[in-house]
């Protein structure tokens, strides 16, 4: 029998001990901390040697220097052909899809005239270069190539770096194909806190780009927070969740898959079930009990489960929403018969799959948006990966001279306001109310 919380909001503990469920250590370790300092200050002072130092001691790489890390482009093609002609399918598969998703988010350049004269507008750019982080630690991860590069690419980036840790100089295939699929530009067998500060800082081989994004370990995490503001980042992202809320109509057995499906990513994993109904989760219970032993990763999925993971009773569904929105998941699964009369209920869930054939890994490969999303209820305030994260915005403003002079007047008050003389005095002179001071004349105007 699998062990796992089981709460129910008429308990009188249950708001202590939904707390204590959602509470997710995120101080930074301060051990961690201080090795990631080390390394983005090595990085900075000695580039690539301290880049090579760093990945033949933690990757065990047997290489000479920083430019034997970079995958030609070559060897990105012949990865593609490499593959099963399956799994080709399937990246180009999803690759498409999630393009055709994010062509939806494109923003574009705008400008009207106000009565005043004044043409005020919005100019939209693209980022000139960016890299993209994906894991290698564990397992491999060519889905990740994917949700960060299509958006880029969409977004019209210049140039995507990619950087991919290669422990004992294994490349893997599937990897190297999604990023050749993809269009990567560049990719590097780099990885860690080493990999973020090259990208941040710019080395002789890789260079600086202008945004961090994709997911790592605590490592990575702590070195993308210390680079901020050095370089434009994604998140930071934590152990990933799922929430299901299900009124007892889909099968118990899809159920304690999809909340296996989160939990086999790390013992950090949160998988929770939200119901009304107290015999579906004796059925969802009995049926993971059933189910677990035969996958190969039931450890990590019984760990995470037992740590972070509950089987929630709600009075209602109504309850249950309000549950969501006090979660802020990272996924959430409206698994109920009728899913649309709960969406107007749901304001914090980075991505929701509405429906029981609507399952969450359908998310994380082919569906379409992007599974780069914010984890530890910060879907309170943060979205999901997207072009929008690849372009910028600048203002647009030019102003006519009767548009001067009736605006000028607006600045000077407020100007004056604040103490701020010369401000005043700038839009003064464009209103005719000062004249500027007359040029004298040099020896060089004789």
């Amino acid at each position: 029998m699998i062990k796992i919380r089981r709460l129910a909001t008429t308990q009188p503990d249950f708001e202590a001990r939904l707390a204590e469920l959602l509470a997710f250590e995120s101080v930074q370790d301060p051990t961690v901390e201080a090795a990631v300092a080390a390394i983005l200050a090595d990085v900075k002072a000695r580039g690539d040697a301290a880049v090579l130092e760093y990945t033949r001691r933690l990757d065990r790489a047997q290489v000479e220097s920083v430019a034997e890390l970079e995958v030609p482009r070559a060897e990105l093609g012949r990865a593609r052909s490499r593959i099963p002609k399956a799994s080709r399918a399937a990246l180009e598969t999803a690759v498409r899809r999630v393009r055709t998703y994010h062509g939806k988010q494109l923003a574009v350049s705008w400008r009207f005239r106000d009565r005043s004269g004044t043409t005020l507008g919005q100019r939209v750019t693209a980022l000139d270069r960016v890299g993209i982080y994906v894991p290698g630690g564990k397992a491999a991860y060519p889905s990740s190539v994917i949700m960060n590069a299509v958006p880029a690419s969409v977004a019209g980036v210049r140039e995507v770096i990619m950087v991919a840790p290669a422990p004992d100089g294994e490349r893997n295939d599937l990897v190297l194909a999604a990023a050749a699929i993809c269009g990567v530009d560049r990719v590097f067998c780099i990885g860690g806190a080493q990999a973020v500060a090259a990208l941040a800082y710019g080395t002789a081989t890789i260079p600086a780009v202008d945004k961090i994004v994709g997911p790592g370990n605590a490592f990575v995490a702590a070195a993308k927070r210390r680079v901020f503001g050095v370089v434009g980042i994604d998140m930071i992202a934590g152990p990933s969740e799922v929430v299901v809320v299900c009124d007892g109509s889909t099968e118990a057995d899809w159920v304690a898959m999809d909340l296996f499906a989160q939990a086999e990513h790390d013992e950090l994993a949160q998988a929770i079930l939200i119901t009304p109904d107290a015999g579906f989760i004796e059925a969802v219970a009995a049926s993971m009990t059933r189910q677990l032993a035969a996958l190969p990763r039931s450890e990590v999925i019984a760990a995470a489960l037992s740590k972070r993971g509950a089987l929630i009773r709600a009075r209602s569904l109504d309850e249950a929403c309000r549950l969501v929105n006090r979660i802020a998941p990272e996924h959430l699964e409206l698994s109920v018969r009728d899913p649309d009369a709960l969406l107007p209920k749901i304001r914090h869930a980075g991505a929701i799959f509405l429906g029981a054939y609507s399952s969450e890994a359908l998310g994380d490969y082919c569906a379409g948006p992007n599974h780069v999303l914010p984890t530890s209820r910060t879907a309170r305030f943060s979205s999901p990966l997207g072009v929008h994260d690849f372009q910028k915005r600048s203002s647009v403003i030019r102003v006519s001279r009767g548009a001067a002079a009736k605006l000028g007047a607006v600045a000077a008050v407020l100007a004056r306001g604040e103490g701020l003389t010369a401000h005043a005095k700038s839009a003064e002179y464009r209103m005719g109310k000062l004249e500027p001071p007359r040029r004298q004349k040099t020896f060089k105007d004789n």
